[in-house]
């Protein structure tokens, strides 16, 4: 097994508070798999296939394997594919071969995972095809955004990056974001954006929601600025002003079928939060045989 490390992300522990939870320690009764425990015999063996009955681009196996390994250290598996490939419907994604027990009690949790992370790499890999195709921009790139589950956006924007975006700010730490509530506080643009480089943030986006907000916040020493909520020809204009001195990232508004004609404005970045947001699971399932 290849290690999958993340950083800032903790695997042993991701994998032991997930189980925990499907099998509900620390809650009276919990801390066991009752139907595997009644119905299976304890030295049975399985051998099973994790196939996607969608057409995906894949994302999760490495945390799958792990999830089954915690288990059953000793099962067998084959990996088929690799995270970031493209796959057909009726695609085998991973053998497995152990003790039954221990990987019915781990499918589930497995099987969400992959789902849930396959699910949006293939919708992030649907708005970049969108956004480079006819009448877009291929030199444009897909960010992500912080529209994502609480405890699971390391996973997520792994998984926007096996589709082909590029990751936004990871947090609240990485880079000032400067949007209009922090205006309203701060009194303008001009005068957020110099509290910020004042207080020595090294990376600084602005949004700005008007083309009048571009020259102040340029001024002020912003770094990238977010044009907020703009449509097509607006955006064209606002490209036009910065004139390339700093990135330009559409946002607001952008969905599958408007995507190609923002990013025909010129910006360098779009950001999409419904690919974390709104993915829908991947079809995905793991069919068990009995040796």
């Amino acid at each position: 097994m290849t290690p999958f490390t993340l950083p800032g992300f903790d695997l042993p522990k991701f994998i032991r508070e997930t189980l925990a939870e499907d099998l509900g320690e620390g809650l009276a009764g919990g801390g066991r798999d009752v139907t595997s425990e009644s119905v299976i015999p304890a030295d049975a063996r399985f051998t099973g296939v994790m196939d996607s009955r969608d057409g995906i681009v894949v994302a999760g196996l490495p945390l799958a394997e792990a999830f089954f390994r915690h288990l059953d250290p000793d099962c067998r598996i084959e990996t088929l594919v690799r995270d970031g490939d493209k796959v057909a419907p009726g695609t085998d994604l991973m053998r497995i071969e152990g003790t039954a027990r221990a990987l019915l009690t781990a499918e589930r949790s497995a099987l969400n995972i992959v789902q849930h992370l396959s699910g949006i790499a293939t919708k992030t890999q649907d708005y970049v095809t969108a956004m480079r195709g006819p009448g877009g921009n291929p030199a444009c790139t897909l960010l992500d955004t912080r529209k994502t589950i609480p405890g699971l956006r390391f996973l997520e924007k792994y998984a926007t990056r096996q589709g082909g975006a590029q990751n936004h700010r990871m947090g609240l730490w990485d880079a000032a974001m400067i949007k209009d509530n922090h205006v309203a506080v701060a009194g303008s643009v001009g005068e957020a954006v110099r509290r910020a480089r004042e207080g020595g943030v090294e990376r600084i986006i602005c949004e700005v929601d008007s083309l009048d907000q571009i020259e102040p916040a340029l001024a002020a020493g912003a770094h990238h600025l977010l044009l907020d909520n703009m449509d097509a020809a607006t955006l064209a204009e606002a490209v036009k002003l910065v004139a390339g001195r700093v990135p330009t990232e559409a946002s607001g508004g952008v969905n599958i079928w408007t995507i190609a004609e923002k990013a025909a404005s010129g910006v360098d970045y779009i950001s999409v939060g419904r690919i974390t947001q709104s993915a829908p699971a991947a079809d995905i399932g793991l069919d068990f045989k009995p040796l």
